[in-house]
């Protein structure tokens, strides 16, 4: 295929990333690359610890999505045996150890959540345990020969751990080695991470040079704050939007997000060009501007992103109805009870609550209601026969019948 200019890929190459190291050496392989009508080889690696993606994997997907859409090879290499180790990036204690059984099973999950993002026609799939797991205990030796105790301690996480007095274990030493024995095996020209991450990619050149290949240029992209705009988008913490959300879900979360964090999100979760970047910043600049409706625009841009532009209309028209207005939504879960039965009961087993003390918590915070009535009483009960909606927080809803 016909490569578009350095300046032309540089323009979306860039767009949202924190580092690019080193710059030169990108622009003398796009410039190769084109002269030899040659896609680079763009690697992301991806532990697949756990099995739910969100918006702040989705950063790091984009970025590849970006070199498919410039025509250059993406390969997605699942970390089914790095995995197994555990990623010591931005921890202070040894991660728990994962069987190879159950890496392979969130990698499934992983694989179809990329999806949504990623091109799967012409996306290269890779598993590391392929070369990894046929190493023999001498070839191990070989790779551990290649860095020193005291390179590996000038990683921030181990220098805290080593100077706290907190345990690291060995075998953490070998995540970097065996991330960068991944660059090795595909010759990678580029590697995508989060700035967590910019340790292991360096590794990789280094590694790289070592088994005389030219060494990968790497892209670190921005960890993106969750919706309460502190702590970094986890599920763990709650302040996650998945990439598997309802439109609906993704919507009025994505409203949830503090007026600080539109910008970022505008650049990172809705890969806004720099035009539209442009306007968002001059918008929020100007103080007879409303911050929700540019929050508005965002929403749309971000569940247009993953839905299509259909579904961002019609959760719109959701929020607002049943947001907004407060009103019921027209189609919700039924659920018939068979015998009297505990309000917290039903919240937990029908899934509005991850557990009875979230649903207790909720009650507390006055965030339940039945027919529109809030719930103080944690005992409360449901009678058979009766027809009511219950509303959970502010989206989650259900109908007795």
């Amino acid at each position: 295929m016909a490569f578009l200019s350095i300046d032309k890929q540089w323009e979306l190459i860039s767009r949202g990333a924190e580092e690019i190291i080193p710059e030169k050496e990108l622009k003398q392989k796009l410039e190769e690359s084109i002269n030899k009508d040659t896609p680079l080889i763009v690697k992301l690696g991806c532990d697949p610890s756990r099995p739910d993606l969100h918006l702040g994997h989705g950063v790091v997907l984009r970025k590849l999505r970006h070199f498919q859409d410039l025509g250059h090879q993406a390969i997605l290499v699942i970390g089914d045996f790095t995995a197994m180790i555990g990623d010591p990036s931005q921890r202070n204690k040894t991660r728990p150890q994962l069987t190879l059984e159950e890496t392979k099973a969130n990698a499934e999950s992983y694989i179809e959540q990329a999806g949504q993002v990623l091109n799967i026609d012409s996306l290269k799939i890779v598993y590391n345990s392929t070369w990894l797991d046929a190493m023999h205990f001498s070839d191990v030796i070989r790779l551990s020969s290649h860095y020193t105790v005291a390179r590996m301690l000038e990683r921030d996480d181990f220098t805290k751990r080593y100077k706290a007095e907190i345990p690291i274990s060995i075998h953490e030493f070998m995540y970097p080695l065996a991330q960068a024995m991944d660059s090795v095996e595909l010759k990678a020209d580029v590697e995508l991470g989060g700035t967590d991450q910019k340790f292991n990619l360096l590794v990789g050149r280094d590694l790289q040079r070592e088994y005389k290949q030219d060494p990968q240029v790497i892209i670190t992209l921005p960890l993106l704050e969750g919706t309460d705009g502190i702590e970094k988008m986890s599920k763990s913490y709650g302040n996650d939007i998945g990439l598997t959300d309802t439109p609906e879900d993704m919507y009025g979360k994505s409203m949830s997000i503090s007026d600080e964090m539109i910008e970022k999100y505008f650049i990172l979760a809705a890969d806004a060009n720099t035009k539209t970047v442009s306007k968002v910043i001059k918008q929020l600049s100007d103080s007879s501007q409303n911050p929700r409706d540019i929050k508005r625009e965002l929403a749309r841009a971000i569940v247009q992103l993953y839905h299509g532009q259909n579904a961002a209309k019609e959760a719109e028209q959701y929020f607002d109805r049943v947001i907004v207005n407060k009103d019921a939504p027209d189609e919700m879960d039924q659920v018939e009870l068979s015998i009297d039965t505990q309000l917290i009961e039903v919240v937990t087993n029908e899934g509005l609550t991850s557990s009875k003390g979230e649903a207790r918590r909720l009650i507390k915070q006055g965030a339940i209601r039945v027919d529109n009535e809030k719930i103080t009483d944690e005992s409360h009960i449901l009678l058979k026969g009766e027809e009511v909606v219950i509303k959970v927080g502010k989206r989650r809803f259900i109908k007795i019948k």
